[in-house]
């Protein structure tokens, strides 16, 4: 029995093909993912491996930041990292040096005016020579470090991009105008920022202070321990002076070190958890291609297999040669599919180097768990996919030997089967539609389950439901394509279980796609309306980075000519009766030409005079309405009241409370400031574009935009997002092509017969051409709608469950992209059929006929 599975794996090999090519699909996927985030977080955990070789103990100010609403909520207290401190723990009997360190945001423009890197990986630090003149963390390649104001040193990644010498004028950008510094060096060094492609800017201490933080203060402090002083001793003694009032942030090199490596693997598993559940879907959709192929070669060998039972095979070792046949195809191809994966993983690592060649990268790392996981799974998903083919292969009787033809489905199994495929396709509707219903986060784990299990219920359910679906194109198909029209309907309706198998594998990846599809049009159009709705103003200005801005901005744009309104767009967080929240204010003057909000009750008529507009949600949740009251607590600890002034449907730019700026700045005199809203004289201009961005300095960082570019923005960011799924989901889409293919291909060889009578009675080859390619097509069509369908459904359900944290969230049905789906898999289905369609018309007539 087994040399006769080993002999039916080589005779067969040709319909085992596509089944091979699928696993191979599958396993390389998964090989190559691991690969990928094996080789990534390695050349990571070594590039950062020296970031704190220099450090024993490092004292972390929180609230030091570059931002202004960061240094405001330092105000309840005066303890800060200051020259004194730095003195006192460089004193400390285990303590060799202690260093103060200034960090935070510089970003460095090219010679065009564009930002070098991305803006979120720009960092600026002080330089803190030694006695020598030299840091030993930035070690100068060219020229020296900055000793004065206007003097700077930048990393050499960034320098040869920027195409800077030592000695040349460089503009930097920080979240104000423009500033230019000569560059006195270019300088090595292993920080983390620099290591994973981020640009680092040296100032001296005082302008370092000056630009990033405030004079006299430290962001941190690294303490160096003397020989024979344990790190967790010299820490014990420095948490013993640190300032009181205030909580810092004391840890070990080696605590930082362990945390920077938990980080780099939490976000490499991630990864690496996200692209192992798309490479899951691909091996999912193989499992319906494997169990079909296998059901068909059990059915085309039914005499063979009954043959063996007559002479004495037990059902067991039908069943075990059956599965003997799907281990070696399962080895091999996933054999295959870990050379395939590892080269996958290769191409991954030098797409992202080139997508960023600041990333590290290494050699590339195969371990043993890659290999064992790859091999395992294609062997196990293979066995396990031709289990249900093996157990009706020894079912089948010895008198089956003297017969031919399928053995029939006995009437009481469908029966079964459309039952169960009933209960749960219901049940998980059901399941999804009390999810949506919750309208919060509650309702998400009821509509996942439904989801999941309407799904499989679909599945069983697709054979029943492809006749009744098939024979609606019937008609369509015979005017059409005439007699080959009507012999594709019927061949496509002739064994649905078949049928479903195939369109099975469609329907899970247009599901998905679809599901993608209509949550990304219905958030995108969500954000929109909530944004642009209420945006009256011509142009937004705002940093790349989401820093506050400057208070200078808005000084400088209220002064450029054709603005007619102006203001900043601040936020604080204070306690309203008890809750915090994030309170937006806007200068009174400008409010109504800038903003517009639909109020419910109330007017803006109060606003100057320091009286609060809240959102329906905060005036549900604190029972209250226009002429209400609200305890407010401020960031000094101090109490008041706020006179609620009017009531506007939740949602929009604005958030939940919004407050005059001449009220803010009573309790909070340096809030953060997200956007300066502008009105033009002539609306938005080009002219008015180019002023405002004079009026910045010209800074790469800080960025002004129009009613459509904000759109444009939220569009771009889903867009990005769809692709990125829709690249993912390709693999499975293509396994389920290569299902078609195969079971096209294996349909042919089964009617043999049937296409050599069809041929000698007058059906010409491009007529049996157009046979199989309409019989893929409408295979392929039926099972993307049932899809798109339930992709739908299942959109739905999950956008329910957003519509308490999205304001205005409804279900948009992009409908040209529906119809776009649905023509693809038309296409699919055609590009499928080519081999076995030109295979079926080039079978010789008396060769086909006579075949047994």
């Amino acid at each position: 029995m087994y040399r006769t599975a080993l002999r039916n794996v080589l005779a067969h090999k040709g319909r085992l093909l596509m089944t091979a090519l699928a696993v191979m699909l599958g396993t390389a996927f998964v090989a190559g993912t691991m690969v990928f985030s094996d080789t990534f977080g390695k050349a990571m955990q070594d590039s950062n491996s020296k970031s704190y070789s220099d450090v024993s103990v490092q004292i972390v100010d929180r609230s030091a930041g570059s931002s202004a609403s960061a240094r405001e909520k330092s105000e309840t207290s005066t303890a800060t990292l200051t020259d004194a401190t730095v003195q006192q723990l460089g004193a400390l009997p285990g303590a060799a040096s202690a260093r103060g360190v200034v960090s935070g945001f510089t970003g460095v423009a090219d010679r065009s005016g564009n930002l070098i890197g991305q803006a979120w990986t720009a960092k600026g630090a002080n330089f803190a020579p030694g006695a020598d003149g030299k840091d030993v963390r930035y070690p100068m390649a060219e020229g020296q470090g900055p000793t004065k104001a206007q003097e700077i040193a930048l990393d050499r990644r960034t320098a040869e991009k920027g195409g800077y010498k030592v000695g040349d004028t460089v503009r930097i950008a920080s979240n104000g105008p423009v500033a230019e510094a000569k560059l006195t060096g270019v300088f090595t060094t292993d920080d983390p920022v620099v290591n994973t492609g981020g640009t680092l800017t040296l100032f001296d201490r005082a302008t370092a202070q000056q630009l990033l933080l405030e004079p006299g203060r430290y962001s941190s402090v690294v303490l160096a321990a003397k020989p024979g002083t344990t790190e967790a001793a010299l820490l014990a003694e420095a948490q013993q002076k640190l300032p009181a009032g205030r909580q810092f942030d004391a840890e070990t090199g080696q605590q930082l070190k362990d945390d920077e490596q938990k980080m780099i693997t939490s976000s490499t598993d991630g990864m690496r958890t996200m692209l192992l559940a798309f490479a899951g879907i691909s091996l999912f959709v193989g499992i319906f291609i494997i169990a079909n192929t296998f059901t068909m070669l059990v059915a085309q060998r039914t005499k063979e297999l009954a043959l063996l039972r007559a002479i004495g095979a037990s059902r067991k070792q039908v069943t075990l040669s059956v599965l003997i046949e799907a281990l070696v195809i399962g080895a091999l191809s996933a054999a295959a599919g870990l050379v395939v994966g590892i080269a996958i993983g290769a191409g991954l690592q030098s797409a992202v180097h080139s997508l960023n060649d600041g990333l590290p990268t290494g050699a590339l790392v195969v371990k043993p768990l890659t290999v064992v996981v790859t091999l395992v799974v294609g062997v196990l998903v293979t066995v396990l996919s031709a289990l249900l083919p093996g157990l009706r292969a020894s079912r089948i009787a010895p008198v089956a030997a003297m017969s031919s033809g399928d053995q029939p489905t006995s009437q009481k199994s469908l029966l079964v089967r459309n039952i169960i495929g009933s209960v749960l396709t219901a049940g998980g509707g059901a399941l999804v539609a009390y999810g949506a219903s919750t309208g919060n986060g509650d309702g998400r784990a009821p509509v996942a389950l439904g989801a999941g299990v309407a799904l499989i219920g679909v599945f069983i359910l697709l054979p029943l439901l492809s006749r009744p679906v098939i024979a609606l194109v019937g008609p369509v198909l015979g005017k059409l394509a005439g007699t080959p029209g009507k012999l594709a309907r019927q061949n496509a309706v002739r064994n649905p279980r078949r049928t479903a198998a195939t369109a099975a594998a469609l329907t899970i990846g247009l599901t998905l796609v679809t599901g993608l599809t209509v949550i990304g049009a219905s958030v995108g159009g969500a954000l929109d309306k909530a944004v642009t709705s209420s945006m009256k103003a011509d142009y937004l200005i705002s940093t790349a980075n989401d820093m506050s801005l400057s208070p200078k901005v808005p000084a400088e744009v209220a002064k450029t000519a054709g603005v007619t309104a102006s203001s900043p767009l601040t936020t604080v967080y204070w306690d309203l009766n008890g809750t915090n929240k994030s309170i937006s204010g806007l200068d009174a003057a400008s409010f109504d030409q800038l903003v517009s909000v639909k109020l419910t009750s109330g007017s803006t008529a109060g606003f100057a005079q320091g009286q609060a507009l809240i959102d329906t949600d905060v005036a549900k949740k604190n029972n209250v309405t226009t002429g209400s009251t609200l305890t407010v607590t401020y960031p000094d600890q101090s109490t008041g009241r706020l006179t609620v002034g009017g009531v506007y449907e939740s949602g929009g730019m604005l958030g939940p409370v919004v407050l005059a700026n001449s009220e803010i700045v009573k309790h909070e005199p340096t809030p953060y400031i997200s956007d300066v809203l502008v009105k033009g004289a002539d609306g938005a201009t080009d002219s008015l574009k180019k002023a405002l961005k004079d009026a910045t300095g010209a800074n790469p960082v800080i960025e002004v935009k129009s009613k459509q570019d904000v759109r444009d923005d939220f569009s771009q960011i889903i867009t990005i997002a769809l692709n990125m799924m829709y690249g993912l989901l390709a693999m499975s889409v293509l396994v389920a092509v290569l299902g078609v293919v195969n079971t096209l291909a294996m349909s042919v060889f089964e009617r043999k017969r049937e296409i050599g009578m069809l041929r000698a009675i007058g059906l010409d080859r491009s007529g049996i051409k157009r046979m199989v390619r309409l019989e893929s097509v409408v295979i392929s069509v039926f099972g993307a709608g049932i899809g798109v369908l339930l992709g739908c459904y299942t959109a739905w359900g999950i956008l329910g469950t957003l519509k308490s944290s999205m304001a205005g969230l409804t279900t948009a049905l992009p409908y040209g992209q529906l119809l776009l789906f649905l023509v693809l898999a038309g296409l699919v289905g055609l590009v499928a059929a080519i081999w076995p369609a030109r295979r079926a018309s080039k079978l010789d007539i008396l060769e086909s006929i006579k075949t047994d």
